[in-house]
């Protein structure tokens, strides 16, 4: 179920929304109550002897789940709910409502808003906060705004997101960063990330950081390394551009996501040096030009990582060599999403650098459309993946190659093709023949293969062939494996 409503949006599954026997869940049921006591309209008796039944937390529970001032507003439908808002375990304050275009607020709506985030906050009880969101534009008022935050804060607060546009350099609150309560923080703020002399995060499994300018090397190390429970680190666009030298070294840390796009379309080669020391780390993703440079240094545990370079600029003396460096970090892993981009560079890095085995990979999904040099690429590739078992081709081929490029063809199969490859899906097959001669190698080369999946594409224009006749043509072709099934759909 969903309702939308001040930046919300609802739900989990939970007992509290299956139907209650007569007629819809107890959540409907609630949020009827709510706007009927809006419009003055009198319930029905069924319906309120449904909701007296319920106990005080179960209520609360349920308004935690609807737009904060829909829960405020229960106040006025009798003396039981007068004060059951107080208590809810989740908060949630958007401004984005104030605007009727990106650019212009009221003033008077601007006052509306902080009003009324600073009267629920006076009038909380002092139970817990679970979950405390507020996102808003700090120039309203950056001391209120650090009040409301010192406030959340206060109430043993577990997950705290905060998404604040400034147009001055603004420092949260002291109390954030040595709370013992929190265990998510996703932050999010257009300016530098200025960070106290004390830091400490004890029970912090979760941390996002969103479009901060790092500050130095030195602060960013020091936050790392007191977060000593942290599982799960996003880094999302945000700027390196006053570090040189920092290392991630979090022996607990399951999932890093590094989404490094610049967000103004600058490129500057010479970035920072990210080192990854995670001995428990099982996830790893990436996004960007390598502007900075990433070195999986210890990651063991590795085992599903995804790299996405979205293309090759100019300067590739110090990208390409890069990309080679970060695939051998990768070995260890199982299970590996990487753009075609990222192929290209290994062919144009040649013999700089040597790419290690996988032994550990099992499965390789390409996510975007193989190019001329990225086909040559992906089978020197697949000379170093001795166990690989499924490949994905997600984008197929990209139909301007040069089909007259078949040195890849004439080389001995990878080994993987031989004894191992199992299944391969293809998608956005056109009937072209380069597409057709790109699959009748692996039909024939791979000699364990038990099924091929080809996906036909939305549009087809230009082939000359109709489907039924393509997947006869297919069909049609010898295999290296007996037991092998082709699926044209």
């Amino acid at each position: 179920m969903a309702i939308l409503g001040s930046g919300f949006t609802v739900l989990p599954e939970n007992p509290v929304e299956q139907t209650t026997g007569t007629g819809g869940s107890i959540l409907t049921i609630v949020f009827q109550i709510i706007m009927s006591g809006k419009k003055n309209q009198k319930l029905s008796e069924s319906k309120s002897d449904k909701i007296s039944g319920l106990p005080d937390c179960v209520l609360r529970y349920i308004l935690s789940l609807i737009p904060t001032k829909d829960a405020v507003a229960t106040c006025i439908l009798s003396k039981r709910w007068k004060f059951l808002w107080t208590s809810v375990p989740n908060i949630d304050f958007d401004d984005a409502l104030l605007y009727t275009n990106a650019d212009f607020w009221y003033p008077v709506e601007v006052t509306r808003f902080m009003n009324f985030v600073e009267r629920v906050l006076l009038l909380r009880d002092s139970s817990s906060i679970k979950k405390f969101r507020l996102s808003c534009r700090v120039c309203f008022s950056a001391s209120r705004v650090h009040a409301w935050v010192s406030a959340a804060v206060m109430h043993d607060i577990e997950e705290l997101d905060l998404c604040f546009f400034v147009e001055k350099p603004f420092m949260l609150p002291l109390c954030v960063f040595c709370s013992k309560s929190l265990t998510v923080l996703k932050l999010q703020m257009n300016c530098e990330l200025q960070l106290p002399n004390c830091i400490s995060f004890p029970s912090l499994k979760t941390l996002e950081l969103c479009l901060f300018t790092f500050v130095d090397d030195e602060s960013m190390e020091k936050l790392f390394s007191n977060c000593p429970v942290l599982e799960e680190l996003s880094i999302l666009d945000c700027e390196w551009v006053n570090l040189t030298n920092v290392t991630i070294c979090i022996p607990t840390l399951k999932s890093l996501t590094i989404d490094d796009l610049p967000y103004y379309g600058t490129f500057d080669v010479n970035g920072c040096r990210i080192k990854i020391d995670a001995e428990n780390l099982m996830h790893l993703s990436y996004s960007g030009y390598l502007c900075n440079e990433l070195i999986p240094f210890y990651v063991p545990s590795l085992v599903k990582a995804h790299i996405h370079i979205p293309n090759l600029f100019e300067d590739q003396k110090e990208v390409v060599p890069r990309t080679a460096k970060l695939l051998r970090g990768l070995q260890h892993v199982h299970i590996l999403r990487m753009s075609t981009r990222t192929i290209k560079s290994l062919f144009l890095a040649g013999n700089l650098l040597e790419v290690p085995l996988f032994q550990k990979l099992t499965c390789l999904e390409l996510t975007m459309k193989i190019e001329n040099l990225s086909i040559a690429g992906l089978m020197n590739l697949l000379h170093c993946l001795p166990n690989l078992e499924s490949l994905h081709f997600c984008e197929g081929l990209e139909l301007c190659m040069c089909s007259q490029d078949n040195a890849w063809y004439i080389k001995p199969a990878p080994r993987c093709l031989v004894s191992c490859l199992k299944n391969i899906r293809f998608q956005n097959f056109r009937g072209y023949d380069l597409e057709i001669c790109f699959l009748k190698y692996f039909l024939e080369n791979a000699l364990v293969l038990e099924r091929m999946y080809i996906y036909s594409a939305k549009n087809t224009k230009g082939s000359q062939k109709s489907q039924k006749e393509l997947n006869a043509m297919l069909q049609s072709f010898d295999r290296g494996s007996k037991n092998c099934i082709l699926c044209f759909i």
